[in-house]
C-alpha cells in the first residue's frame, strides 16, 4: 500500500514514482519520475539532491501519483507536461501533434546552413510548427507558411507562434489548413517537411507511446512509407523559386528512394545528411526550374 501523502518527503515520493515506472517497464523510469516531480512541484533537478527531505503537499502528492499512473500506462511524458524542448525553444504539444524529436533538429540545422535573410519558407505537414518556427526564430526578416490537414494541429502551431512572438515580435508565420500545397498560390525559397513516413504495416509494432497516443495521420506514410515524398517532390517545383531548395526528414532506410524521387522530379545537387547515430536522416536538393 502506498504511503499516506501526509508528511511524505520529496525524495520518498520520487522513489515511489520511479519504482512504479520501472515496474511498468518504462525505459527511462528514473528520468521521467524526476521530471514529473519537478513539473508538479515547480522545482529543478537540484532539488532531489539538495532538498530530498523537503515536504510535499497533499495536493502535490496526489497530482504526482495521478501523472505517474498515466505515464505507467505509456502516455507520453510530453503529453503530461504539455511541453517539449526543441532547438533550444519550448513548444506546446498534445495528442494532436507529433512530439518534436531530436532527430528532427538535424533537418532544422541543415536548412539553417542554407537560410539567408529575407527568404520565404514553406513547412509541409507542420504539426506543432516546431520546424518552421525554429527557422524563423533563428533567422532575420524571413517569413513562412506552415500547412497541415489537421485543424487541431494548426491550433497548436498557432499557439506556439504566439508564445515565440513574445521573444520575437517581428516573427512572420502563417498557418493554413490544406492538403500539402492545396491552400497555396505563392512561391518560396525553401520548402521543408517531416512528412508521415512510417510504413502502414509497421505502425502496429511501434512503441505504445507512439502507436496509441500520437496522431496516426502524422505517422502513416502508406504501404512503403513513401507516399508523401512522391506527392511533394512531384509538386514542389511549381512552388519554388529558381535556386530554391527542398529539405526532407526521412526514415533511416529511405535515402536512396527519396533521392531517386527528387532526381526524377528535376532536383539537382541532392545530398544526404546523417544524424548523430550515423543513420541517414535528411535529404535535400536544389530546384533550378
Amino acid at each position: 500500500m502506498a504511503q499516506s501523502c501526509i508528511d511524505l518527503l520529496y525524495g520518498e515520493l520520487y522513489q515511489e514514482g520511479r519504482a512504479c515506472l520501472e515496474t511498468a517497464g518504462i525505459e527511462e523510469a528514473e528520468l521521467d519520475a524526476r521530471l514529473l516531480l519537478e513539473f508538479v512541484c515547480k522545482t529543478d533537478r537540484n532539488t532531489l539532491l539538495a532538498h530530498g527531505d523537503r515536504e510535499v503537499t497533499v495536493e502535490e502528492c496526489e497530482r504526482y501519483r495521478e501523472l505517474i499512473g498515466k505515464r505507467a500506462a505509456h502516455v507520453p511524458l510530453q503529453h503530461l507536461t504539455g511541453e517539449q524542448d526543441f532547438m533550444g525553444l519550448t513548444f506546446l504539444v498534445n495528442s494532436d501533434v507529433l512530439v518534436p524529436r531530436q532527430d528532427t533538429e538535424i533537418l532544422v540545422e541543415e536548412a539553417m546552413k542554407h537560410l539567408h535573410d529575407g527568404m520565404r519558407i514553406l513547412d509541409l505537414c507542420t504539426g506543432s510548427g516546431c520546424i518552421l518556427l525554429s527557422l524563423l526564430h533563428y533567422s532575420n526578416d524571413c517569413e513562412g507558411v506552415g500547412t497541415d490537414l489537421s485543424p487541431q494541429a494548426l491550433a497548436v502551431a498557432r499557439k506556439n507562434a504566439e508564445r515565440l512572438r513574445e521573444k520575437r515580435p517581428d516573427m512572420k508565420a502563417r498557418f493554413l489548413e490544406g492538403d500539402l500545397f492545396g491552400a497555396l498560390e505563392e512561391h518560396f525559397d525553401m520548402i521543408v517537411s517531416n512528412p508521415p513516413y512510417i510504413e502502414t504495416g509497421v505502425i502496429d509494432t511501434l512503441m505504445p507511446e507512439v502507436r496509441e497516443h500520437e496522431p496516426l495521420m502524422a505517422l502513416d506514410g502508406g504501404a512503403d512509407g513513401l507516399a508523401f515524398y512522391r506527392k511533394i517532390t512531384a509538386q514542389a517545383g511549381a512552388y519554388l523559386n529558381g535556386g530554391g531548395m527542398l529539405f526532407f526528414e526521412i526514415g533511416c532506410e529511405q535515402a536512396e528512394a527519396v533521392c531517386g524521387l527528387m532526381a526524377a522530379a528535376g532536383f539537382c545537387e541532392i545530398r544526404v545528411v546523417k544524424d548523430f547515430a550515423g543513420l541517414d536522416r535528411v535529404v535535400y536538393g536544389i530546384w533550378f526550374g
